[in-house]
């Protein structure tokens, strides 16, 4: 089969995704995409007419997110007419999704030059008005059918069956923080990171906006409970409730409600990509690779614990690829809650030394449709910093799925 080669991973700071908070929540989330593909195609003279595709995530394609905002992106870079663009959603996985699509394309050998990652304006999406509830467009009848609570009620449930406290989760969120703040101490991120300007060419923002380094297993402990006041709450005229959602699949469940703004992913605004390209384009043009794409996948698992599928996607992308758990390096699995890295450490038996070494979302945010591109990149950048061989990396999604990528540095 043919190879599709990593030539390289860039992103954007991730701002605080609220509006008058952020520094990028009046920057167009197609000039914030832009900006990471212009810096792309500066740093590796791509030759944008030879572009396969540009395939970007974005998780709310409504507003200034609409009308396919890859393709506005890379017109935006002021990239040839000729480069075609797809947006894709998979909620959260929407930007991993994209790189492996990409990844796909090439080592179908139908492609050669593709380049994938995603963004989300958050700020932007909490504008927006007359959304689509989430996991229901009024298809109650599959609602009834696969019970999906909201995805913090999820998180509080797999921490209820697989026995993870509020303490534990809350030593994993300080360690998110403590791991962030040395990275941008020591300026881990920098290779990839890339600042974004305003129209006027005034600096909008140049670090990471969200980490809060100040923070303590005390401050942690003060923090009230996100999702138990939604609990109970009616979402329909019927009286349908998260709870009893959660009870057609767990009629005796007693939920200890132990996520907070802490040990839960932060709202922020941001943009990744990573640029992609068979051997024989790359040698060609003088493109140098620093990872090969061993294998990608998709898979499936309970909606009602939608969270939980980064295990098998890990376990289907190893399978694929004829490698073990042990063979892989490092980890990086987005922390959409504690319980997402918790519970895959557990059941794959990784050691917490290998997973998010520089942090994760509890820490540095989570804009959607861009996260997966930027961990990939994180990922590499931290392989090469280690001289480390080999990385897989997964994340949750909405509907009980994730997608999953296992790379090799060249």
């Amino acid at each position: 089969m043919p190879e599709a080669w990593i030539i390289d991973a860039a992103r954007t700071p991730r701002a605080i995704g609220k509006i008058g908070k952020g520094a990028l929540a009046q920057v167009h989330p197609q000039r914030i995409l832009s900006t990471v593909l212009k810096a792309l195609g500066e740093r590796n003279d791509i030759a944008t007419e030879d572009l396969d595709d540009v395939i970007a995530g974005c998780g709310t394609q409504q507003g200034k997110q609409a009308a396919c905002i890859a393709r506005m992106a890379a017109l935006d870079a002021g990239w040839s007419t000729r480069a075609p663009g797809l947006t894709i959603e998979r909620f959260c996985g929407s930007a991993m999704t994209a790189v492996n699509l990409g990844a796909m394309g090439i080592m179908s050998g139908m492609q050669n030059l593709v380049v994938s990652g995603g963004v989300e304006s958050m700020s932007h999406n909490s504008t927006l008005e007359n959304r689509v509830p989430f996991i229901d467009s009024g298809n109650k009848h599959l609602r009834a059918q696969y019970a999906q609570p909201h995805q913090g009620i999820c998180a509080d449930l797999i921490a209820t069956l697989e026995g993870f406290s509020r303490a534990d989760t809350e030593k994993l969120a300080l360690k998110s923080q403590q791991r962030a703040a040395h990275a941008i101490e020591n300026g881990y991120f920098d290779k990839s990171l890339i600042p974004v300007f305003h129209d006027d060419g005034s600096l909008a923002l140049d670090h990471e906006e969200f980490p809060r380094p100040q923070t303590t297993l005390e401050g942690l402990a003060q923090l009230p409970a996100a999702f138990a006041a939604m609990y109970d709450f009616p979402l329909d005229e019927e009286g349908t409730t998260y709870k009893s959602l959660v009870e057609q699949e767990y009629p005796d469940i007693n939920i200890e409600h132990i996520h907070h703004a802490g040990n839960s992913s932060g709202v922020v605004d941001g943009a990744a990509a990573l640029l992609l390209a068979s051997p024989e384009y790359a040698k060609a043009h003088g493109l140098v690779p620093r990872a090969r794409i061993i294998s990608c996948t998709t898979a499936g698992d309970s909606p009602v614990l939608m969270l939980n599928a980064p295990v098998p996607a890990a376990q289907r992308a190893l399978k694929a690829a004829g490698m073990q758990i042990g063979d892989i390096d490092l980890f990086e699995v987005n922390e959409a809650f504690a319980v997402v890295p918790m519970r895959f450490m557990r059941h794959l038996e990784v050691d917490e030394s290998k997973v998010n070494v520089n942090g994760g979302a509890m820490a540095l945010g989570h804009p959607i449709g861009a996260t997966g591109a930027i961990i990939i990149g994180t990922l590499l950048d931290e392989m090469e910093r280690r001289d480390l061989s080999t990385g897989l990396a997964t994340m949750c999604t909405g509907g009980g799925m994730a997608p999953a990528i296992i790379i090799e540095r060249v």
